[in-house]
């Protein structure tokens, strides 16, 4: 067995050509901090060139997949520090805010995506099928990050949502191609816009999710091995085909979704957003000029 560990936030183990990614923050619900942020796009970089693994399976230690973005980094959105945790399941609280929005949006030589992107979309970009297992939450950019793996397996009770207009932000983790992908246009547009969370039932009902289970993670393992029962060359093609044309307008999409958020960060309605969302109130906005 090989073994592998990312910024102590995700770890890797290998055996018998199934990488087991997990996301290793249990105690923050895998929350979303520069740290993990990092973590996970060298986990899938470091799968990309290790030898021997035909199959990835994606899932998150303790009781979430992974929660969405670290509440500090939506204290420094709205110009305020913050060491408390809201209540709202899709953000917790560490402290390193600040530095993790302005790291998260980093976009390197020869990339398409920015580093929140390629959370998501490393996954892709992996030559072997990957199959998350998601159980707990899957908020915001943990929703996205789900959505990067090629297949899905969830709980029932999941709660998921695209979660970023709740904070007066439109999603940047490559939601706008990934969502539009699995399901309908308006449908995608009414969860984007609402920031509903919506069971892992009704995400399979709506084409999200790939299949439901009461134990994904044991699912996820189920098919990997049945996965591996094929040629290996074989599934690659498959996936590489499938891939040439779902995948065909990401950069065009990714740079529009870093153009769309850039110009809301530091609004006035976004900035109401994130106080009234942490003050546990109703909104009070201003309609656009």
């Amino acid at each position: 067995m090989t073994t592998a560990s990312f910024q102590d936030r995700v770890t890797i183990s290998v055996t018998n050509g199934i990488a087991d990614v997990r996301l290793n923050r249990p105690d923050k619900r895998n929350a979303l901090d520069n740290a993990m942020f990092k973590g996970i796009v060298e986990a899938g970089e470091w799968v990309k060139s290790a030898s021997g693994v035909r199959v990835v399976v994606l899932s998150g230690e303790g009781a979430s997949f992974c929660a969405g973005l670290d509440f500090s980094s939506l204290s420094a959105l709205a110009g305020r520090d913050s060491d408390s945790d809201t209540g709202d399941s899709n953000v917790t609280s560490t402290g390193a805010g600040a530095e993790a929005s302005t790291a998260i949006g980093s976009l390197g030589d020869g990339q398409i995506a920015h580093l929140g992107q390629r959370t998501a979309w490393v996954w892709q970009e992996v030559a072997v099928p990957v199959i998350a297992a998601v159980h707990g939450h899957a908020l915001g950019g943990g929703f996205q990050v789900a959505l990067g793996a090629d297949i899905r397996f969830a709980h029932p009770d999941t709660k998921m949502s695209v979660r970023e207009s709740f904070w007066g932000l439109s999603p940047d983790m490559t939601a706008s191609l990934f969502l539009s992908r699995l399901t309908r246009p308006d449908v995608a547009k009414e969860l984007a816009m609402t920031a509903r969370i919506i069971s892992g039932a009704e995400a399979h009902a709506l084409g999200i999710v790939t299949h439901l289970s009461d134990d994904p993670r044991a699912a996820a393992f189920d098919l990997a091995h049945e996965l591996l029962g094929r040629s290996p060359d074989a599934v690659r093609g498959v996936k590489a085909l499938f891939n040439r044309l779902a995948n065909a307008d990401a950069a065009e999409m990714f740079a529009l979704e870093r153009e769309t958020i850039s110009s809301l960060i530091g609004t006035p309605n976004q900035a109401e957003a994130v106080a009234a969302g942490m003050e546990n109130r109703p909104p009070v906005f201003t309609d656009p000029a």
